[in-house]
């Protein structure tokens, strides 16, 4: 006996280690298990059966729960087709808690139950028990142990104690990716289906879409990549992970990483505005005196910028400063271009930009990108004209553009 409680906590350190199940949770399952074994062997039909199991000791106390009830809480005899309820007491599945966490709180309905005296008590007959008991209140009355339960009882107990096992393991895996969501997540790619990428992170495997992959980026069985971890979906099955190379977040979260500056909290990232792939404008403000933002983004000779750029496959970054000075914002977002001035209507958040000749391309960009990033960073509709006061392109902040001198 002794050498087999042994091999049962092993057991049980052996589950917490390499799938993360808290030992509590496994004692529970078996107390669930073998407590539904009990009752298939030595039940009756409608009770309800708990068990405690010591593990020091290896020993098992089983009770039966009845539910103190009086008149108002019961059906009639004549309604037929009773619907069974749960009532405070009942056994509910881990999912089945985990789920009714998430629920919205509103007023519970009570239903009248049908009377089984296998499951009920009637107040009058649980005053004599306890005094003062009280309707809906459980009270519990041992049962005999049994120390034989059947090979049909142990085989059952096997199947509910696999079965809670696999509950727990997915509640386990969906807590810890829960805590991750928003995070960059590094995972080897296990397959590639159509354009749908799978990533093996070790206990799950995560499916990065093919709208949330960088254009013209291809991903070779066996290679190891980033990616934010954007959404943890707790489905019937399990968990579904989905990741994305093109999510905003994600280029905030690979300067995190590299910025000491931006860990630290003196610097952050403000706004971005994202084609995914081509480029991208990052707004960063820093709220120390004497630490310059642009430059802590940037690194030293330009590293750190270099790095994100290279994880993105090349994709441009201009990083720069942000200001709650609209004028201000709106000309450092038109970057690298030189604005001359910026005249602003706050009320309807549209921006005049007057850019001289030299800087309309600069301004522009090819298709229409800079300005476009510009409006999406700033969120102000911005209207570009040159020192003639010619409208030439327009950008919302939606990102939609519009001019004769956009090129494509």
């Amino acid at each position: 006996m002794l050498s087999d409680l042994k091999t049962f906590h092993a057991a049980l350190e052996q589950l917490e280690v390499e799938r993360g199940i808290p030992k509590e949770k496994i004692l529970e399952t078996m107390e669930l298990a073998l407590a539904a074994a009990y009752k298939k062997d030595y039940g009756k039909r409608g009770q309800i059966i708990r068990s405690k199991f010591d593990a020091s000791s290896g020993k098992t106390d089983f009770w039966q729960v009845k539910i103190v009830v009086d008149e108002s809480m019961l059906k009639p005899e004549e309604e037929e087709g009773a619907e069974e309820i749960i009532i405070p007491g009942e056994e509910k599945t881990p999912r089945r808690l985990a789920e009714e966490e998430h629920e919205e709180e509103t007023p519970s309905v009570e239903k009248k139950v049908r009377f089984n005296p296998e499951r009920h008590i009637m107040i009058d007959e649980a005053k004599k028990i306890k005094k003062g008991a009280k309707a809906g209140e459980e009270l519990t009355f041992p049962l005999e142990t049994k120390e034989d339960y059947g090979r049909i009882a142990a085989q059952t107990a096997k199947q509910v104690i696999i079965q809670r096992i696999r509950e727990a393991e997915r509640e386990s895996i969906y807590d810890e990716f829960k805590k991750r969501e928003s995070n960059i997540i590094s995972g080897m790619v296990q397959r590639v289906e159509g354009r749908n990428v799978y990533l093996d992170l070790g206990r799950i495997t995560a499916l990065l879409p093919q709208e949330e992959q960088i254009r013209g980026e291809h991903y070779r069985i066996g290679e190891r990549i980033k990616a934010l971890l954007y959404l943890v979906e707790k489905t019937p099955r399990g968990t579904n992970l989905y990741l994305s190379r093109t999510h905003p977040q994600f280029l905030v979260r690979l300067f995190e990483m590299e910025v000491p500056e931006m860990a630290a909290g003196t610097v952050e990232i403000k706004s971005v505005a994202r084609e995914p792939g081509a480029r991208s404008k990052v707004a960063v403000f820093s709220s120390a005196h004497g630490i310059d933002p642009v430059g802590s983004a940037v690194g030293q000779k330009g590293v750190r910028v270099s790095t994100v750029i290279a994880e993105l496959g090349g994709e441009k970054i201009d990083i720069i400063e942000w200001s709650d000075d609209p004028q201000e914002f709106v000309s450092n977002a038109l970057s690298p271009a030189k604005i001359l001035d910026a005249e602003i209507d706050a009320r309807n958040k549209t921006a005049v930009v007057v850019v001289a000749e030299d800087q309309l391309s600069l301004a522009i960009g090819r298709g229409g990108q800079n300005v476009r990033l510009a409006a999406k960073l700033t969120g102000w509709k911005i209207d570009i004209q040159s020192r003639e006061g010619e409208s030439v392109a327009q950008a919302s902040e939606e990102g939609e553009v519009s001019g004769e001198k956009i090129e494509e």
